[in-house]
């Protein structure tokens, strides 16, 4: 996955108009800065991810109206395919705040921000954030590997970027974002600073209520028809996952040891439930379901949050509810209800 030759072009274009403004950038600077104080400009808060952005939008609660908030990823284009326009990396180089996840998906943001305009920027990579928790893509028992692309370079670590999906982490990433809006607008600091403290009682409750969930079921193995992004939450809470490929993956056909494998598994282990994520068409799922001896298992979703559009933002979806609603579908798994 190698965005940064793709973007030359486009980063070449943003660099030129930035020279062209630079100029009159003190005198810019210090007019912002008083525009910010006076409540004429709006602090620019630029984020590549739904979660990040709800995170956000429950910090500064009800002081939106100081805010330019933008999500990049708002069409339904999961973090692994996203390429940046020039439109975007222009909103990126005028942010106050970039948070953006960090891993081989945004090997891009490197050049983008090296040439942001604001000298005040300030940035938050959700992989540095969490540090030696970062975990590395793994391949388990049964799983289809990806077809090596380019076998001459050297491997290099590849760690996992789906690091929303552990309630744990959302709590650390809401702690760090916090701490950076107060230092963009302190005079309203004490309230972010309670928005994030509430906000993070309500994660604390979801992530205790996942551990209960888990602790004493009688299944602690989930298996998923599809790509896994789920490895923080399922080692948050000890759980052992089977899936077709690994969360990164661009595969979408299985192979017949794959399948045979994994049908195997919901035999062996008597599991009731095949899971897929947001978005499939569970073709790999139900043939899963067919190779078993009982065919009877139910195919239910977790959403990985990797796809939500403008439109499910609009509508009212939020982090907390869909997080939820996974630890519902995860309960009837590993409960073995219904």
């Amino acid at each position: 996955m190698k965005k940064n030759r793709i973007l030359t072009l486009v980063m070449s274009l943003v660099l030129c108009i930035g020279m062209l403004a630079g100029c009159g950038k003190s005198t810019e600077i210090s007019d912002k800065t008083a525009a910010h104080q006076s409540g004429e400009e709006k602090y620019n808060i630029v984020c590549t991810t739904f979660p990040q952005y709800d995170w956000v939008r429950e910090i500064i609660g009800d002081n939106q109206e100081k805010f330019q908030l933008t999500l990049l990823l708002d069409k339904g284009v999961d973090l692994h395919s996203y390429q940046p326009t020039a439109e975007d990396i222009a909103k990126i180089s005028k942010a106050d705040l970039f948070i953006y996840v960090g891993g081989e998906s945004d090997e891009w943001v490197d050049d983008a921000w090296k040439e942001a305009t604001n000298p005040d920027k300030k940035a938050v990579n959700l992989l540095e954030t969490i540090g030696d928790k970062a975990k590395e893509e793994e391949i388990v028992e049964g799983m289809q590997g990806e077809e090596e692309e380019e076998a001459v370079e050297e491997e290099e670590v590849e760690y996992d970027e789906h690091v929303w999906l552990s309630v744990k982490n959302a709590i650390s990433f809401v702690e760090t974002i916090s701490e950076k809006i107060q230092a963009i607008d302190s005079e309203s600091a004490q309230v972010y600073d309670k928005n994030a403290k509430d906000y993070i009682a309500k994660l604390e409750e979801l992530d205790g209520a996942y551990e209960n969930a888990v602790k004493d079921a009688p299944v602690q193995t989930v298996l998923f028809g599809d790509r896994f992004p789920f490895r923080y939450l399922a080692d948050d809470y000890g759980l052992k996952y089977y899936a077709a490929f690994v969360g990164c993956s661009a595969e979408s056909e299985a192979s017949f040891e794959t399948i045979t494998f994994l049908a195997g598994k919901v035999d062996e282990l008597g599991l009731n439930t095949i899971f897929t994520i947001e978005g499939s068409d569970q073709k790999i799922a139900n043939t899963i379901k067919e190779n078993t001896k009982n065919k009877n298992q139910s195919i239910l979703e977790m959403n990985s949050l990797q796809s939500i559009t403008s439109k499910d933002v609009d509508g009212g979806v939020t982090y907390l509810q869909v997080m939820k609603e996974n630890l519902e579908a995860l309960k009837k798994a590993v409960l073995q209800e219904g």
